[in-house]
């Protein structure tokens, strides 16, 4: 049964959830700062299916495997924090550069941003963060009767999850593209890309250097 007794929690525990500032909140604005609002929502929408990859090990049961082996999950991690490391030094060399950021269609950008670049990103960012394994592990049982096709009411699921983090993500894309002429000041735009890519390393860092679960 898709909708039972434990599907009102789920959706009160997600949103919550997907309203917690993290690594994909920091992307998606990183990238509508980068190259306007249609590359913020692809990165949502990049994000947000790399739930159904989650999803699907953990119905699988992959991600227990990932869990009980050191070796594999130790890799996961270091794939994970390698590449948050490798965004924010993107992030650190532009705001060096000192050229003003695309916002929203305010400025011109200087190159134009390919869209795979963003989807990429997002997708990426999600399916090598090993936390969300481990979320989804953990999380999604609780919700699954043992009656239910694991599969199915995995993957259903995360299309609620999918469904809710794009809302909320997509929204924040809109704000910071109203926030466009301001954003778009060279001074303004250089120092949010400052501090987007001092974070997003410092969340590389601890990530490679988290103790498994």
């Amino acid at each position: 049964m898709l909708i039972d007794a434990q599907f009102w929690p789920f959706v009160l525990a997600i949103t919550l959830l997907s309203m917690t500032p993290g690594v994909d909140t920091l992307l998606v604005i990183r990238n509508t700062l980068r190259g306007g609002t249609w590359e913020g929502v692809l990165t949502s929408l990049a994000i947000c299916c790399g739930l159904f990859v989650h999803a699907s090990v953990s119905a699988l049961g992959i991600s227990l495997i990932l869990l009980q082996s050191a070796w594999a999950f130790g890799v996961l991690k270091l794939l994970g924090a390698a590449y948050l490391i490798w965004l924010g030094i993107q992030s650190l060399l532009s705001a060096r550069r000192g050229t003003p950021l695309p916002v929203a269609g305010v400025s011109a950008p200087s190159r134009r941003v390919s869209s795979w670049l963003s989807l990429r990103e997002g997708f990426l960012s999600n399916v090598l963060n090993p936390k969300t394994v481990v979320f989804y592990m953990a999380f999604l049982p609780q919700f699954i009767a043992p009656s239910d096709p694991a599969l199915l009411k995995s993957l259903w699921l995360a299309s609620v999850h999918f469904l809710i983090a794009n809302v909320w993500q997509i929204g924040i894309v809109l704000m910071v593209g109203r926030a466009g002429h301001w954003l778009a000041k060279g001074w303004v735009s250089r120092s949010i890309e400052s501090l987007t890519g001092t974070v997003l390393i410092l969340f590389g860092i601890k990530l490679a250097l988290q103790q498994r679960p």
